[in-house]
């Protein structure tokens, strides 16, 4: 049994506030407020201490007062709650500590080892092989643009469509005569920029499909094509769609 002394009261009329005051316990005798201390210090066991009988001394205690100090009582509540919470911690079931992960065997751990191992030479020889080949630069391939997962033709008709074939068709450059010869193809990039930037600088708005219109071969329509995205990179002009598959202006 451990036994403490409680200290002397400062005046023999005064009644000792609870953390004075002196309890008796079959292993613990002295002040409430020294007991508290040591089961927090965890140099008594919590689950040996009687609360009924601390709260029993107490009240007695009390009884014998003719007068009861409030801030005296307000004390030995805040105790007696933190002695409450304390066992009652060390009383309830404890959550189950995680399962601690298995250890991998051993020779599992070495076989994938070998995996990786046997991957990346074979990584490694491929790589090698370009490099005495001379090919050092590799293919990126693009991802896959996003694109409407349907085109509504609700209100598209046959003769909508027949029209539109049509119109292709009469603009597509005749065909060369048989004897004809294939000259140098002269016309520039810088050629075909100058030529839409005078046409912008007009003020008149134009559509793509005209450009196209004033090519006289598929390689003079690539250069067009070119020039548009030469300018629209240097933003010397502004182009436009108002709907999906409509006039680029």
């Amino acid at each position: 049994m451990m036994h403490v002394e409680a200290p002397a009261a400062g005046h023999p009329d005064s009644h000792p506030s609870p953390r004075e005051y002196t309890i008796s316990l079959p292993v613990f005798e002295g002040p409430l407020d020294l007991l508290l201390h040591l089961i927090e210090r965890e140099e008594l066991d919590i689950t040996a201490i009687s609360l009924v009988q601390i709260t029993d001394q107490y009240l007695q205690y009390i009884e014998q007062m003719e007068r009861v100090n409030a801030d005296h009582l307000a004390d030995f509540l805040v105790i007696a709650a933190q002695l409450i919470w304390i066992k009652s911690r060390a009383l309830l079931p404890k959550p189950p500590a995680p399962p601690e992960e298995e250890e991998e065997d051993p020779g599992e751990q070495l076989a994938r080892q070998l995996r990786e191992y046997k991957r990346f030479k074979e990584v490694a020889r491929q790589l090698g092989e370009r490099e005495q080949k001379g090919l050092r630069s590799y293919v990126r391939v693009a991802s896959i643009p996003k694109s409407q997962g349907s085109i509504d033709l609700g209100g598209i008709t046959l003769a909508d469509l027949v029209a539109a074939v049509r119109q292709a068709l009469a603009v597509a450059p005749p065909a060369p005569p048989v004897d004809h010869v294939v000259r140098p193809f002269t016309v520039t990039v810088a050629q075909r920029a100058r030529h839409i930037l005078e046409r912008a600088r007009a003020g008149q708005p134009f559509t793509f499909r005209s450009l196209l219109n004033e090519a006289a071969s598929r390689v003079e329509i690539v250069v067009t094509l070119l020039a548009v995205l030469e300018l629209l990179k240097r933003q010397a002009i502004r182009v436009y769609q108002e709907e999906l598959f409509g006039e680029i202006i």
